[in-house]
């Protein structure tokens, strides 16, 4: 039996690179930098069909495409003193301080960002140290928000982490209740992190975006579709 196979679709005047696998849904994504659009589908599903659930997400996928193509004008980050970093949904200027001690990253909000690091430290050292903060800020944000939705929700998260991910926000592992959220997450405004926790914890009550996810959703946290709105309006990187 053949596991997967690829091929390429054409939507309008947009490439799509289609792979049929052994999966239940359709999967649509937009991948960074070059907003490359691919497409997973389960063998029973038809060109037509695939055709037409492309088609309605077109905009979509024009506006994350538009996104990433901006993003590639932008001079490359190199965590150098006075660029701008994003935290939190704002934005406050880096300073590097060279430091014979530990490397780490110290927060004012008046003053912003301040990293130090060995000197002469390299940018992805630099950028590591950064990236070590972002993972270290989220991990004391989540516990309490899956603490305070879980009897709302009724449900148990066994286990929850925090990693890069291209192209999700955060996924859930059904079978094991456990949940993963985007590093990237630490970029953007607190309740956009809330938004995607609860997200997650709502498919331990449906594996499905269906009617009964929507409803399951508003009655945990109303509003969530502006705050979908923001995350739509970023990208991960």
């Amino acid at each position: 039996m053949r596991l997967t196979e690829s091929t390429l679709l054409q939507v309008r005047d947009v490439n799509v690179q289609l792979t049929r696998k052994t999966i239940k849904n359709l999967r649509i994504m937009v991948s960074a930098p070059d907003g490359q659009v691919r497409v997973s589908a389960p063998w029973s599903m038809t060109d037509r069909a695939i055709h037409a659930a492309v088609l309605a997400r077109l905009a979509w996928i024009k506006n994350h495409q538009q996104h990433f193509l901006s993003q590639k004008s932008h001079t490359a980050l190199e965590y150098r003193s006075g660029e701008m970093h994003r935290y939190l949904g704002r934005d406050y200027p880096l300073q590097v301080y060279p430091t014979a001690s530990r490397s780490r990253i110290e927060w004012h909000e008046t003053s912003g960002i301040n990293l130090f690091c060995r000197p002469g430290a390299a940018i992805f050292e630099r950028e590591a140290v950064l990236l070590a903060w972002h993972r270290q800020i989220l991990k004391s944000l989540i516990p309490e928000m899956i603490a305070h939705y879980e009897p709302i929700l009724g449900v148990q998260v066994a286990a929850w982490g925090v990693k890069r991910m291209k192209t999700r926000w955060g996924t859930c592992n059904i079978r094991a209740r456990r949940i993963w959220l985007a590093l990237a997450l630490a970029r953007y405004p607190q309740i956009c992190l809330e938004y995607v926790v609860v997200h997650e914890m709502a498919h331990l009550l449906e594996r499905l975006h269906n009617e009964r996810f929507k409803r399951i959703l508003d009655g945990a946290m109303p509003g969530w579709r502006e705050v979908k709105n923001q995350l739509r309006a970023g990208y991960l990187r």
